[in-house]
């Protein structure tokens, strides 16, 4: 069995999350209640065997590194760890210049450990995957590089690196965010886009960064690396459709979420509380781990229909540590701690930890970040002009920050 490092890329500034990514980096924003966005990538290693990981960190990583270091303990007796690198300026006095160069400036992290194979993933993105089956493809193929790809339509092409290969699977074009985007020859109305994941061989990643970090490049893995090295070396996709995580049912396979939007972010959280939802977190054959809280059961309480205070929720999550006393909670995402009052109405939002909801208040759409204070009869999600004079509106969802005073 090769021996294998797992490189999580998690130092972007996530200026597209902006005022969620205010105080946190964006691998820490919460998501679906109780989790952090890169606990899923973690899952995804834990749960395929590989259990030497290296998270690197630079923008605003406090939240991120104390989410690691109280989540993400495995066993050292064993040779297993999940550990946070902050950029450490090894190689001059300069932050990480792009992704590729986060690894330049930490390649004694490789040569440390000696491996034969290292998986370099993204630390945003939504998703279930047996990352062995892509390492198996990569060695089947006897490859340089291995490029996770999924197709997607081709109006939403631009967003991301588009792929071709060949009858083999072997890359032969890649272009990060083109224009005008080349679509599948098998589908037309889609394109073949990367996944931001990738597995190299040790000696081919060394190479290629050491050569990437001698130019004047972006020095990012989609723009600076793939984009040459498939015209040098065996660069080939694997196709994440095939993917087949135990307990993940067909409507699911294929499943993943870049989640470097405010709207993709909200989109992705909704797609959680449906009946019959598209992702599901209930899958124990793959589990989802995050950190463990002491907080006490949920409580519904009231039951008063005659005044019409009754406390309820439907199609939603709650999270531990919430009570809700009175009000109706209606497709919308309750993270732990969050109290909601008596005849107040929350319907399309997401409740981050410790929010306290007044009285009579209403709020539609509306993304409420830690430990924020609404008080009672505030109606947020109404009136779009006058919510835009006084919060912020991404991509048509308001965004109340942490810390905000509401008056």
């Amino acid at each position: 069995m090769s021996k294998v490092i797992c490189m999580v890329l998690a130092g972007g500034e996530g200026r597209r999350m902006d005022p969620l990514t205010r105080d946190r980096a964006k691998p820490a924003v919460p998501f679906g209640g109780r989790y952090r966005i890169i606990d899923f990538v973690l899952s995804n290693f834990a749960n395929s065997g590989l259990l030497k990981i290296k998270v690197l960190t630079q923008y605003k990583s406090d939240s991120l590194n104390t989410h690691l270091s109280r989540a993400w303990r495995l066993s050292a007796f064993l040779g297993q760890y999940v550990e946070a690198v902050p950029a450490q300026m090894r190689t001059g006095p300069e932050w990480f210049k792009g992704s590729a160069d986060a690894i330049y400036q930490n390649l004694n992290l490789v040569t440390d450990e000696d491996p034969d194979q290292v998986c370099v993933f993204g630390a945003d993105h939504v998703y279930r995957m047996d990352v062995r089956q892509m390492l198996d493809f990569h060695e089947q193929k006897g490859a340089d590089c291995t490029v996770a790809a999924i197709p997607v339509p081709l109006a939403a092409a631009s967003e991301f690196g588009i792929i071709e290969i060949d009858e083999s699977g072997r890359m032969i074009s890649f272009a990060e965010k083109p224009a005008t985007p080349k679509p599948m020859p098998t589908d037309p109305t889609r394109c073949l886009a990367s996944m931001g994941n990738y597995i190299f061989t040790t000696e081919a990643l060394v190479h290629e960064i050491v050569r990437d970090a001698g130019t004047d490049s972006a020095h990012d893995f989609g723009k600076s690396i793939i984009s040459e090295m498939h015209k040098r070396a065996k660069v080939f996709v694997y196709d994440f459709a095939k993917n087949n995580v135990p307990g993940q049912t067909e409507r699911e396979r294929g499943y993943w979420r870049d989640v470097g939007s405010v709207g993709s972010y909200f989109s992705s959280n909704m797609d959680l509380i449906d009946v019959d939802p598209v992702f599901s977190l209930y899958n124990d054959r793959w589990p989802l781990y995050t950190a463990q809280s002491n907080s006490p059961p949920v409580k519904f309480v009231f039951n008063n229909r005659d005044e019409g205070r009754v406390g309820y929720a439907t199609d939603s999550i709650v999270c531990d540590g919430c009570i809700v006393s009175g009000g109706h909670v209606h497709r919308s995402i309750l993270s732990p701690d969050v109290r909601v009052n008596s005849y107040s109405e929350i319907d399309e939002s997401i409740l981050f930890e410790g929010v306290r909801v007044g009285r009579r208040v209403r709020l539609r759409r509306c993304i409420i970040d830690k430990n924020v204070e609404i008080p009672a009869g505030t109606e947020i999600g109404f009136n779009a002009e006058e919510d835009a004079r006084r919060f912020h509106i991404r991509e048509g969802i308001v965004i109340i920050p942490k810390g905000m005073k509401i008056e």
